[in-house]
Protein backbone atom coordinates (compact mmCIF):
# COMPACT_ATOMS: atom_id res chain seq x y z
CA UNK A 1 0.00 0.00 0.00
CA UNK A 2 1.32 3.34 -0.95
CA UNK A 3 2.14 6.38 1.46
CA UNK A 4 -1.05 8.12 -0.25
CA UNK A 5 -3.06 5.07 0.35
CA UNK A 6 -1.96 4.69 4.08
CA UNK A 7 -2.68 8.31 5.16
CA UNK A 8 -6.19 8.26 3.44
CA UNK A 9 -7.13 5.09 5.78
CA UNK A 10 -5.44 6.57 9.18
CA UNK A 11 -8.73 7.31 11.52
CA UNK A 12 -10.00 10.29 11.91
CA UNK A 13 -13.45 12.32 11.60
CA UNK A 14 -15.84 10.87 8.80
CA UNK A 15 -15.40 12.58 5.65
CA UNK A 16 -18.61 15.01 4.86
CA UNK A 17 -20.28 13.60 1.93
CA UNK A 18 -21.17 17.37 1.30
CA UNK A 19 -17.82 18.46 1.30
CA UNK A 20 -17.22 15.78 -1.67
CA UNK A 21 -20.16 16.91 -3.40
CA UNK A 22 -19.53 20.27 -3.41
CA UNK A 23 -15.61 19.28 -4.78
CA UNK A 24 -17.24 17.15 -7.92
CA UNK A 25 -19.71 20.25 -8.79
CA UNK A 26 -17.41 22.66 -8.81
CA UNK A 27 -14.68 20.38 -10.63
CA UNK A 28 -17.34 19.89 -13.29
CA UNK A 29 -18.06 23.45 -13.73
CA UNK A 30 -14.57 24.62 -13.74
CA UNK A 31 -14.35 21.82 -16.62
CA UNK A 32 -17.08 23.47 -18.90
CA UNK A 33 -15.96 27.12 -18.00
CA UNK A 34 -11.91 27.23 -18.46
CA UNK A 35 -11.18 23.48 -19.25
CA UNK A 36 -8.60 20.91 -18.41
CA UNK A 37 -5.38 22.58 -18.71
CA UNK A 38 -6.40 25.83 -16.63
CA UNK A 39 -8.36 24.53 -14.17
CA UNK A 40 -6.70 24.76 -10.74
CA UNK A 41 -6.91 23.31 -7.31
CA UNK A 42 -7.07 26.62 -5.85
CA UNK A 43 -10.26 27.55 -8.15
CA UNK A 44 -11.98 24.38 -7.24
CA UNK A 45 -11.57 25.01 -3.37
CA UNK A 46 -12.66 28.98 -3.84
CA UNK A 47 -15.90 27.36 -6.22
CA UNK A 48 -16.57 24.87 -3.87
CA UNK A 49 -16.61 26.99 -0.72
CA UNK A 50 -13.86 24.90 1.05
CA UNK A 51 -10.21 25.02 2.25
CA UNK A 52 -7.56 23.94 -0.27
CA UNK A 53 -6.73 21.48 2.47
CA UNK A 54 -9.85 19.77 2.44
CA UNK A 55 -9.02 18.43 -1.12
CA UNK A 56 -5.54 17.75 -0.24
CA UNK A 57 -7.12 15.31 2.28
CA UNK A 58 -9.25 13.63 -0.81
CA UNK A 59 -6.95 14.23 -3.71
CA UNK A 60 -3.32 14.12 -3.98
CA UNK A 61 -3.40 15.89 -7.11
CA UNK A 62 -5.47 18.09 -9.69
CA UNK A 63 -5.35 14.72 -12.05
CA UNK A 64 -6.18 12.16 -9.10
CA UNK A 65 -9.15 14.59 -8.43
CA UNK A 66 -10.71 14.76 -11.87
CA UNK A 67 -9.96 11.02 -12.29
CA UNK A 68 -12.05 10.48 -9.18
CA UNK A 69 -14.52 13.28 -10.00
CA UNK A 70 -14.98 11.54 -13.78
CA UNK A 71 -14.54 7.73 -13.15
CA UNK A 72 -16.69 7.27 -10.23
CA UNK A 73 -16.71 3.95 -9.05
CA UNK A 74 -20.19 2.51 -10.28
CA UNK A 75 -19.10 2.89 -13.57
CA UNK A 76 -19.57 -0.83 -15.19
CA UNK A 77 -19.30 -2.09 -11.91
CA UNK A 78 -22.22 -4.48 -12.37
CA UNK A 79 -22.62 -6.32 -15.66
CA UNK A 80 -25.87 -5.77 -17.62
CA UNK A 81 -27.74 -8.74 -17.68
CA UNK A 82 -30.92 -8.04 -20.68
CA UNK A 83 -31.08 -11.35 -21.40
CA UNK A 84 -29.38 -11.52 -24.75
CA UNK A 85 -25.46 -10.55 -26.50
CA UNK A 86 -26.98 -7.89 -27.67
CA UNK A 87 -28.98 -6.05 -25.43
CA UNK A 88 -26.10 -6.71 -22.77
CA UNK A 89 -23.50 -4.97 -25.34
CA UNK A 90 -25.90 -2.12 -26.31
CA UNK A 91 -26.00 -1.04 -22.19
CA UNK A 92 -21.88 -1.35 -21.97
CA UNK A 93 -21.66 0.73 -25.68
CA UNK A 94 -23.80 3.27 -24.24
CA UNK A 95 -22.27 3.94 -20.78
CA UNK A 96 -18.85 3.78 -22.44
CA UNK A 97 -20.26 6.73 -25.06
CA UNK A 98 -21.59 8.58 -22.01
CA UNK A 99 -18.36 8.29 -19.85
CA UNK A 100 -16.44 10.16 -22.98
CA UNK A 101 -18.90 12.37 -24.24
CA UNK A 102 -20.10 14.07 -21.02
CA UNK A 103 -16.65 15.28 -19.93
CA UNK A 104 -16.29 19.17 -21.84
CA UNK A 105 -14.27 19.70 -25.23
CA UNK A 106 -10.39 17.79 -24.47
CA UNK A 107 -10.73 16.39 -20.69
CA UNK A 108 -10.54 13.62 -21.80
CA UNK A 109 -7.20 13.74 -23.99
CA UNK A 110 -5.56 15.30 -21.58
CA UNK A 111 -6.57 13.68 -18.82
CA UNK A 112 -4.97 10.21 -20.32
CA UNK A 113 -1.78 12.11 -21.27
CA UNK A 114 -1.03 13.06 -17.31
CA UNK A 115 -2.41 9.56 -16.33
CA UNK A 116 0.22 7.94 -18.67
CA UNK A 117 2.49 10.02 -17.24
CA UNK A 118 1.94 8.91 -13.59
CA UNK A 119 2.84 5.65 -13.01
CA UNK A 120 0.39 5.59 -9.43
CA UNK A 121 -2.47 6.97 -11.41
CA UNK A 122 -2.16 4.74 -14.32
CA UNK A 123 -2.43 1.57 -12.38
CA UNK A 124 -5.76 2.96 -10.60
CA UNK A 125 -6.78 4.03 -13.90
CA UNK A 126 -5.89 0.57 -15.10
CA UNK A 127 -7.82 -1.11 -12.24
CA UNK A 128 -10.71 1.19 -12.16
CA UNK A 129 -11.90 2.19 -15.95
CA UNK A 130 -9.99 -0.56 -17.74
CA UNK A 131 -10.44 -3.61 -15.17
CA UNK A 132 -14.09 -2.83 -14.79
CA UNK A 133 -14.59 -3.07 -18.30
CA UNK A 134 -12.53 -6.42 -18.91
CA UNK A 135 -14.52 -7.85 -15.48
CA UNK A 136 -18.23 -6.89 -17.07
CA UNK A 137 -16.70 -7.90 -20.82
CA UNK A 138 -16.01 -11.62 -19.16
CA UNK A 139 -19.18 -11.59 -17.41
CA UNK A 140 -21.28 -10.94 -20.47
CA UNK A 141 -18.96 -13.41 -22.78
CA UNK A 142 -19.64 -16.11 -20.59
CA UNK A 143 -23.18 -16.04 -20.36
CA UNK A 144 -23.70 -15.62 -23.71
CA UNK A 145 -21.26 -18.60 -24.22
CA UNK A 146 -23.43 -20.61 -21.65
CA UNK A 147 -26.77 -19.75 -23.49
CA UNK A 148 -25.18 -20.93 -27.03
CA UNK A 149 -24.87 -17.31 -28.44
CA UNK A 150 -21.37 -17.52 -29.37
CA UNK A 151 -19.29 -20.46 -31.20
CA UNK A 152 -16.49 -19.31 -30.16
CA UNK A 153 -15.89 -16.76 -27.04
CA UNK A 154 -13.10 -14.01 -27.99
CA UNK A 155 -10.85 -12.36 -25.55
CA UNK A 156 -12.34 -9.37 -23.77
CA UNK A 157 -9.25 -7.61 -24.13
CA UNK A 158 -10.61 -7.67 -27.98
CA UNK A 159 -13.93 -7.31 -27.60
CA UNK A 160 -13.10 -4.15 -25.07
CA UNK A 161 -10.92 -3.08 -28.35
CA UNK A 162 -13.55 -2.88 -30.55
CA UNK A 163 -16.24 -1.40 -28.11
CA UNK A 164 -13.87 1.97 -26.90
CA UNK A 165 -11.35 2.52 -30.05
CA UNK A 166 -14.34 4.04 -32.59
CA UNK A 167 -16.15 5.94 -29.69
CA UNK A 168 -12.66 7.27 -29.08
CA UNK A 169 -11.66 7.79 -32.69
CA UNK A 170 -15.35 9.46 -33.74
CA UNK A 171 -15.12 11.99 -30.32
CA UNK A 172 -10.89 13.20 -30.16
CA UNK A 173 -9.57 11.92 -33.33
CA UNK A 174 -12.04 12.47 -36.34
CA UNK A 175 -13.28 15.46 -33.91
CA UNK A 176 -17.45 14.33 -34.96
CA UNK A 177 -20.69 15.40 -33.07
CA UNK A 178 -21.51 13.86 -29.98
CA UNK A 179 -24.85 14.08 -31.18
CA UNK A 180 -24.36 11.69 -33.72
CA UNK A 181 -23.04 9.01 -31.12
CA UNK A 182 -26.28 7.32 -31.41
CA UNK A 183 -25.89 6.31 -34.83
CA UNK A 184 -22.42 5.08 -34.04
CA UNK A 185 -23.01 2.88 -31.30
CA UNK A 186 -25.89 1.51 -33.68
CA UNK A 187 -23.65 0.20 -36.48
CA UNK A 188 -20.95 -0.51 -33.84
CA UNK A 189 -22.87 -2.64 -32.28
CA UNK A 190 -24.26 -4.60 -35.70
CA UNK A 191 -20.39 -4.72 -36.91
CA UNK A 192 -18.91 -5.81 -33.28
CA UNK A 193 -21.18 -9.11 -33.46
CA UNK A 194 -20.47 -10.05 -36.92
CA UNK A 195 -17.17 -9.87 -35.77
CA UNK A 196 -17.16 -12.26 -32.74
CA UNK A 197 -19.45 -14.62 -34.30
CA UNK A 198 -22.77 -14.64 -32.75
CA UNK A 199 -24.45 -17.71 -34.18
CA UNK A 200 -27.18 -17.90 -36.86
CA UNK A 201 -30.39 -18.42 -34.30
CA UNK A 202 -29.54 -15.40 -32.58
CA UNK A 203 -29.21 -13.62 -36.03
CA UNK A 204 -32.72 -15.20 -36.99
CA UNK A 205 -34.29 -13.55 -34.29
CA UNK A 206 -33.90 -9.85 -35.13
Amino acid sequence: MSAREQARNQGGRPRDSRVDDAIASAVRELLSEVGYTRLTMAEVAARAGVGKAAIYRRHATKQEMIFDVLLPDQFLAVAPDHGSLRADLAAVIAEIADSMALPPQGTVPGLLADIHADPALRDRFEEKYLGAQRRTLTEILDRATARGELTTRPAPATLNALLVGPVFAWLFLLSESPGQLPALTTALLDATLALIGPIQALEDER
